[in-house]
């Protein structure tokens, strides 16, 4: 079974109110080329606060130069949604690179900083091949933008705690204009972290998916050990209870 870490445990009501709002969704008669441009039919109060958030982090970075960094990819919205976001809101921004670090695997591995009794080695996996996929849509969605001769999007597939330091080697002129971490554990939140610190700027966005969280301790521990709390103003959106950001002043 493959890990959902936004399962929570549901009420009987709440889980037949699922069960009949999917039925709604698969039994949809809007025609197949109108489906799109209206899944805000199908979009509950949860995944629409996360599409909230991200847009507004998105404009805090606008006019900060550099790329952006996706750690922890997973099914690869966050990386449509930015792509979205700088054809809406810088669509001439060719330098603003959008790269997405993941396993497409599952975690690697957990570590003692981590909930042991929830995490295990090869959580949060994807269906086998996923990553050719998304690189579809991501193309997909390049193809209708402006500039779209230009392939302004990279997946780097592997342990990123390896992958990261490669590719900052291979390109040492990166400026991280924002970082969005979703590794959700302790090492390869750490060893990214201290991989990119040297590339961000004075502006640069660093946002977390779980600090503070009790099933997620990891990604609170290396910050703590990497910029360390005390150094650092941690800020939230109302409408979003666990991500958070940084920004560099």
């Amino acid at each position: 079974m493959v890990m959902n870490k936004w399962q929570v445990v549901k009420s009987e009501k709440e889980s037949l109110d699922s069960e009949s709002f999917m039925s709604l969704y698969e039994s949809c008669p809007i025609p197949s080329d109108e489906k799109l441009s209206h899944l805000g039919l199908f979009t509950r109060r949860q995944p629409m606060s996360r599409i909230m958030f991200m847009w507004e982090v998105y404009k805090k970075i606008i006019d900060v130069h550099g790329v952006i960094f996706q750690f922890g990819v997973r099914w690869g919205q966050d990386l449509a949604l930015f792509e979205s976001f700088r054809g809406m809101l810088e669509p001439f921004n060719y330098n603003r690179k959008i790269v997405g670090f993941d396993t497409f695997s599952g975690f690697p591995s957990v570590s003692e900083n981590d909930n042991i009794s929830l995490t295990k080695q090869g959580d949060m996996s994807v269906t086998e091949d996923y990553e050719i996929y998304l690189d579809k849509i991501l193309r997909s969605h390049e193809n209708v933008s402006p500039i779209s001769h230009m392939k302004k999007y990279e997946l780097v597939k592997g342990d990123a705690t390896l992958t990261c330091k490669k590719y900052l080697r291979e390109h040492p002129e990166t400026i991280i204009s924002f970082a969005y971490f979703d590794f959700d554990i302790y090492e390869p939140t750490k060893v990214c972290l201290e991989l990119c610190k040297e590339h961000f700027t004075k502006g640069s966005v660093v946002a977390f998916d779980e600090l503070n969280h009790p099933d997620w301790p990891g990604e609170t521990v290396a910050l703590k050990e990497t910029l360390g709390l005390n150094n650092i103003r941690i800020q939230r959106l109302p409408f979003m209870p666990t991500a958070s950001f940084i920004i560099f002043e």
